[in-house]
């Protein structure tokens, strides 16, 4: 009997970090509209201005250019805002 795992995901986005990050974008009204302004730049571009604006991290201790965030959900995400 061969056991598959599940791949690992943090309420539905690939990681806690991605998860994070959007979870701020989404729901904080000044990120939101600066997230609307940048998003056909996609998210790297727009972490450079998250930092400038809001310092290194998430109000979670999460980095706004964290090498484990998923940049293409991120950008998907930005598409649909």
């Amino acid at each position: 009997m061969t056991v598959t795992t599940a791949p690992k995901t943090y309420n539905g986005w690939a990681n806690y970090e991605t998860w994070n990050v959007a979870l701020w974008i989404q729901n904080e009204e000044g990120l939101y509209h600066l997230a609307q302004q940048w998003a056909e730049h996609g998210y790297k571009s727009l972490s450079h201005q998250l930092v400038e604006l809001c310092g290194a991290n998430t109000p979670d201790g999460v980095d706004w250019q964290d090498s484990r965030l998923d940049i293409n959900e991120l950008n998907e995400m930005l598409a649909e805002l």
